[in-house]
């Protein structure tokens, strides 16, 4: 079966092929922009499977993944800065603490749109305390630019976190052992496919 990622990220590309998962990308055009007092799981949960069903309209078969990662702590939503101001804020505001890394999945069938799964996936990450210095210099890196919560766990990033309670991948991007149980409820099984 065509599996479509609904994802502009090359890691969630990238972590789809290291576990022998065919697949093509087509990006959905949603727009991630928080509305105010809604709950983070759910929100996160909805976007996901928004550009799941946006991309799914495009395909006549297939299981297409919708996909979205934040960062929350303190009940605030840290998406992707929109400077490297708000970088170092976000980083700031990280250090020294934990925080919860949240990513939504949706899978949706294309030839039937009603049949979808979602799932809210949670880690919990311990920053170090960072100083001024640091924080700048990781900025200046480029790295946070594109990530949420402003850095890359599998990057640079690594550096400030003592530690992670939860799944690994989650906080890359997308939680391969949550997405393996889930494909099954479509007849795809993960392991199956490096014997085919």
């Amino acid at each position: 079966m065509e599996i479509i990622l609904a994802s502009a990220s090359p890691r969630r590309s990238k972590l789809l092929t290291q576990i022998g998962v065919t697949h093509k990308v087509h990006v959905s055009n949603v727009e991630e922009n928080y509305t105010e007092g809604i709950d983070p799981k759910v929100w996160v949960k909805d976007i996901a499977l928004l550009k799941a069903l946006e991309v799914a309209k495009f395909y006549k078969k297939g299981i297409v993944i919708g996909a979205d990662t934040i960062v929350v702590k303190d009940g605030f939503i840290l998406g992707k800065p929109e400077d490297e101001r708000m970088a170092m804020k976000m980083l700031e505001f990280l250090s020294g603490d934990t925080h919860e890394v949240m990513t939504g999945i949706a899978l949706v069938n294309a030839k039937d749109p009603n049949q979808s799964y979602t799932h809210v996936e949670t880690t919990k990450v311990l920053f170090r305390k960072l100083n001024s210095l640091e924080i700048s210099n990781y900025v200046n890196t480029k790295e946070p630019m594109d990530k949420a919560g402003s850095y890359a766990i599998q990057g640079v990033g690594t550096l400030f976190v003592e530690g992670i309670e939860g799944c690994y991948n989650n906080v890359v991007g997308l939680p391969l052992n949550r997405l393996a149980q889930m494909l099954k409820r479509f007849n795809v099984e993960v392991l199956n496919v490096h014997n085919n």
